[in-house]
């Protein structure tokens, strides 16, 4: 919530910290407002213990080889941070003073001036200290010191269940701290959030809530309630002859700042003021993909006696969301609705930016997004294993058009729900997050947790949990009536996956949404509630081919890994361990068992030999694996209404299912993705020996018309057949528009000879290539790849010749770079220029540009 900029100041910037062992120092000695500071180490904030550390040299980047191990003193250790302040404040004592922090992580005493003014146990929410009192004029010191973990969780009950470590269930910290299976432990400490000073007089706006109930073409209806709070004191208020009137005004401005509704002079009665405001010919908020994401500002501001002392004044997008869990013929369905639109959802699961969350800078969120978006997203899934995110993530979502599935913080684990302190601090936790975030156009969907109702049935089934289901209370009762008070607008799904019938377990392809970790992990399907998991640890049981089994309603994850981008490995591993089966590239993948890939890539790419193989055939897999999946699933759009991707980024760099690696740099997936993705998508569905199925699906509002080409090719280029078919697909669905035998479209080639080339004729959509048979079983010929390099234009156009290049690679030795295409194939003679651009240099160093291809290089 923004407040006038006079009433803040703001605290963040350089702090200093230092440690100490628990109980070496007598704490009110450190915490003293006169103690020299002057030789602790400057810490930014906000940021982490981590972050300051490394950028003084103490100790060295964690993500570099085995460094992280090495900085496991950390969390052992009492941290404080200390910083100080001059306050000018007014004559009259009727200002009000709190001390603001969006971050402590986790375990936080503040002290301002030597006193002692309250303690926190939860990185995952803000909090805010009355210091009014405290505050002097001039100089102020605030110190805050932190606790290790283990003073807080060593006498706690363990659990049979918590994910990669039994310390998480009591401490309300992002569970990816402690390791994950893409990311190792890092257990942080300190101010991860930004700090300021507030201060108010008579009242404050508590909360500002807005809602649009309503749309059409001719007025949108919103519904905002205003909290007001009275920051007076008892004295005060008794030393007035009269009562003081507070009123409002709510009003929406557009893009341009001009005022389009307003009401005026709202009384507030009981701490609050409710008006309805009616806009004409309202302009709505939508995705990228099906409109303009357009955001009004809402400005409420508020009076005391007629003088401001108060104001919000945030963007604020009309649009409805629903959550339809049945389609027009009453049957099952899991599909989002926007603005009585039904939209297929593409995107991806979102992780944390970075292991140390609190040192991310906005720009990383910013170019994750941008990217999103180049990708054709319109859905990013913010995972339970993580933070309810930065505000700067949900503008950037708001601003770009790219709608928001918000998981509670509670992941692969089981919460202590009986215990009366846990619960209320869980509570103060969904109460806080709630409000900050209800009001954001992109937030479409709030679910209590991931995969523990689906989880906590197949641990106890194989007899891993014999207790009772902990954590329940949270999800199915103190959540749901949080958000009923708080912000019954949007829709909330229990946990995910969540939904059976007919005695199937969570994960029923036939209700709710849908884990497909039969892909990759080997997981068996179907199953019954009850029954024992079982995994099939083989060729045929993890390959992406099973994706075409899958008719979930709805698909928020799946996926498969991939190597990260050659400069993003080199960077981080020492001198002589870039290599293919190396410790260091072991270490990279936190898996839990890394034979699921190499299976994957045996069926699919053969086993690779080489560190080149292995990052061109893992990049690859995942690549086609994704489309595969996804194509699939876009298909029967009728019944799958969307498809989110595990996962779109990393958290530091290592080989994980993401799309795109730590340094900001696209996998092969994020290319093809920009084709799979897109509105409209030319799909050629088959297997080895049945026809061709040629489709066309059609996400956007209005129906296409024309004709689809298919081209035959030779590996040689040699052009060996070719037809046209008449297209017309209604809005929103598929078509098949046609079907062709394998012998006609071969000409008396072998299947393993030719390359399969869709093009549009008539309409827009990108051209998709396939091969009719796996890698491993097509021989491509050597290809030759020349080079033209224009420094000037910040372009690279690459050309094959001799043979088709297969998976044609650009590579920089720099991170963040974007390049338009890449991860592409090419018929002999074909050219594709790639613009390459990155957010912070205007020319790049292409004299270090590689160019290759799985067969051929640059000649």
């Amino acid at each position: 919530m923004m407040k006038k900029s006079d009433s803040i100041q703001d605290l963040s910037g350089q702090w200093k910290i230092q440690h100490f062992e628990v109980g070496e120092k007598r704490t009110m000695d450190i915490a003293a407002a006169a103690l020299d500071d002057r030789f602790w180490i400057g810490a930014e904030v906000p940021g982490d213990v981590h972050s300051a550390l490394v950028a003084r040299s103490i100790i060295d980047p964690p993500y570099y080889g085995h460094n992280d191990v090495k900085s496991r003193w950390i969390e052992q250790k009492e941290w404080w941070y200390r910083t100080n302040f001059n306050l000018v404040k007014a004559e009259e004592d009727q200002e009000h003073f709190e001390l603001v922090f969006e971050g402590l992580d986790t375990f936080a005493t503040v002290y301002v001036n030597g006193h002692e003014v309250g303690k926190t146990a939860n990185m995952l929410m803000s909090h805010t200290f009355d210091v009014t009192t405290l505050v002097r004029h001039g100089w102020n010191a605030i110190a805050v010191r932190f606790d290790p973990l283990s003073l807080h969780n060593r006498d706690k009950e363990t659990f049979d269940w918590s994910s990669y470590t039994k310390e998480r269930p009591w401490l309300r910290k992002a569970a990816m701290n402690f390791g994950w299976d893409w990311g190792p432990r890092m257990v942080t400490v300190g101010i991860w959030g930004a700090v300021r000073l507030e201060r108010h007089k008579i009242a404050k706006l508590d909360s500002v809530y807005a809602r649009t109930k309503s749309v059409s073409q001719e007025q949108a209806v919103i519904d905002v309630t205003a909290k007001v709070k009275s920051v007076m004191s008892f004295r005060s208020r008794q030393q007035l002859k009269q009562a003081v009137v507070t009123t409002c005004d709510v009003r929406l401005l557009d893009a341009g700042g001009e005022e389009v509704t307003q009401a005026a002079a709202l009384t507030v009665q009981d701490g609050q003021a409710d008006t309805t405001l009616a806009v004409p010919s309202p302009r709505l908020w939508w995705t990228h993909d099906l409109g303009e994401p357009y955001l009004y500002t809402l400005e409420v501001v508020l009076y005391a006696d007629g003088i401001e002392v108060d104001r919000y004044r945030e963007p604020y997008g009309i649009r409805t969301i629903e959550l339809a869990l049945h389609n027009e013929q009453g049957e099952d369905a899991f599909a989002f609705i926007l603005n009585g639109i039904k939209m297929y959802a593409k995107g991806a699961n979102w992780i944390p930016a970075d292991h140390l969350i609190g040192a991310i800078p906005d720009s990383r969120y910013r170019e994750l997004i941008e990217l999103a978006v180049e990708g054709n997203m319109n859905m990013l899934r913010v995972w339970a294993g993580g933070i309810y995110e930065k505000n700067v993530f949900y503008d950037e979502c708001d601003r770009l058009g790219l709608l928001v599935w918000q998981d509670f913080a509670f992941a692969n684990a089981l919460f202590p729900d009986f215990n009366q302190d846990f619960m209320e601090n869980v509570r103060c936790e969904v109460e806080n997050n709630v409000i900050r975030l209800r009001n954001r156009a992109s937030l479409a969907l709030w679910c209590g947790n991931n995969e523990i109702d689906w989880l906590y049935d197949m641990k106890s089934a194989s007899g891993d949990i014999t207790s009772p289901f902990y954590g329940e209370l949270i999800y199915h009762e103190l959540i749901p009536e949080a958000l009923e008070r708080l912000d019954p607008s949007r829709p909330y799904w229990p946990s995910s996956p969540f939904g059976d019938k007919d005695g199937n377990d969570a994960n029923d392809p036939d209700v709710g949404d849908r884990h497909n970790w039969q892909v990759w992990h080997g997981s068996v399907y179907p199953r019954k509630h009850g029954e024992p998991p079982l995994l099939d640890y083989s060729i045929e049981g993890v390959t992406f081919k099973n994706f075409k089994k899958d008719y979930a309603l709805f698909s928020s994850e799946f996926g498969m890994h991939a190597s990260a981008n050659r400069y993003t490995l080199e960077k981080n591993m020492p001198e002589g361990q870039f290599y293919w089966g190396s410790p260091e590239m072991a270490y990279r993948n936190k898996d839990t068992n890394h034979q699921k890939g190499i299976l994957l890539m045996e069926g699919y790419t053969g086993i690779p030999q080489t560190i080149e193989e292995y990052m061109n055939y893992s990049m690859l897999t995942q690549a086609e694996g994704l489309r595969y999946g996804i194509e699939h699933f876009r298909r029967i759009n009728h019944r799958n209404s969307g498809a989110l991707v595990w996962q779109l980024n990393d958290s530091w760099p290592g080989t994980s299912w993401s799309m795109i690696d730590f340094e900001l740099l696209p996998k092969a997936s994020f290319y093809y993705g920009k084709t799979f993705f897109h509105p409209i998508l030319l799909s050629l569905e088959h297997e080895p020996g049945d026809p061709l199925a040629l489709w066309v699906v059609n996400d956007k509002l209005e129906g296409l018309q024309g004709h689809l080409r298919i081209n035959v090719y030779q590996l040689n280029g040699e052009k060996v057949y070719s037809d046209t078919l008449q297209v017309e697909v209604e809005p929103q669905s598929s078509s098949k528009v046609g079907v062709l035998s394998e012998a006609a479209v071969l000409q008396g080639r072998r299947a393993e000879e030719v390359m399969i080339e869709l093009v549009s004729e008539g309409f827009a959509a990108p051209l998709n290539r396939y091969f009719l048979r796996d890698p491993k079983d097509i021989a491509l010929p050597l290809s030759q790849l020349s080079v033209h390099v224009n420094e000037e234009e910040q372009s690279v156009t690459v050309t094959a010749s001799g043979a088709i290049a297969r998976l044609v690679k650009l590579e920089l030795p720099l991170g963040r770079v974007r390049f338009s295409d890449n991860y592409f194939d090419l018929l002999p003679g074909e050219s594709r220029t790639v613009y390459l651009r990155h957010p912070e240099m205007r020319l790049l160093p292409l004299n270090a540009l590689r160019v290759s291809a799985m067969n051929g290089h640059e000649v």
